[in-house]
């Protein structure tokens, strides 16, 4: 069973520690699940995390390391360990990652994307970013697939950032998710700088991630 699935603890480690993947380390009774924030460029993606970080009481919240870019303000990733709960007998240690959205840096994306439990999608609502959500989720895809990765056996969330904006500025979700969402995986409107949306998404994949996992390990579990 999930516990506590509303409350966070987030633990520092070194940002270096990219190569991890996740695993289900029976002797200590810990899972360790990634997930990593995909989108284009500017979506929202450090938005997210930097308000996670900042949302939750300062006692319970380590140091949110981040690697800029010279070339745009998207971070080059960040890194945010979260404590989600527990599974059966097992605790629950969530990594939460960004990825760089700009074309140029797809070695990267690639790299942060090995091993990753599950995908929050952060679209820009904006209307002149729609070709650029079309092209972030065709990315994606082909980018887990060079992992063999079968990208609909993949838990993910959809968050559809900037819904703020007045409509004339902005695409509404049901056009948006026509687009994007083909799986019809949890979707939610979202002003990332103000936190709506924000532990909606993280909660509903850390969930579907949960779910899939215990599913899998269970008997390992109940051993």
């Amino acid at each position: 069973m999930l516990r506590d699935c509303t409350h966070f603890y987030i633990q520092f480690e070194s940002a270096q520690d990219t190569s991890r993947m996740p695993i289900v380390d029976h002797a200590t009774r810990l899972i360790t699940c990634k997930l990593v924030y995909y989108g284009p460029g500017r979506s929202g993606k450090t938005t997210n995390l930097s308000y996670l970080h900042s949302a939750l009481p300062s006692g319970q919240v380590g140091s949110l390391t981040s690697l800029a870019t010279r070339r745009d303000r998207t971070l080059f990733f960040d890194y945010l360990p979260v404590n989600l709960g527990t599974v059966g007998a097992y605790r629950v240690r969530f990594q939460l990652y960004t990825v760089p959205g700009q074309p140029y840096y797809r070695a990267i994306r690639q790299l942060v994307l090995q091993g990753a439990d599950g995908i929050a999608f952060v679209a820009d609502s904006q209307r002149h970013r729609w070709e650029d959500n079309i092209e972030s989720m065709q990315d994606l895809h082909a980018n887990l697939a060079e992992h063999g990765v079968d990208a609909r056996g993949l838990p993910m969330a959809i968050q559809y950032n900037k819904q703020d904006l007045p409509p004339s500025l902005s695409t509404p979700v049901n056009e948006l998710s026509d687009a994007l969402n083909f799986r019809n995986v949890p979707e939610f409107a979202a002003d990332a700088l103000n936190g709506v949306g924000v532990f909606d998404t993280l909660r509903a994949l850390g969930m579907r991630v949960l779910r899939r996992l215990g599913a899998a390990e269970a008997p390992g579990m109940a051993a």
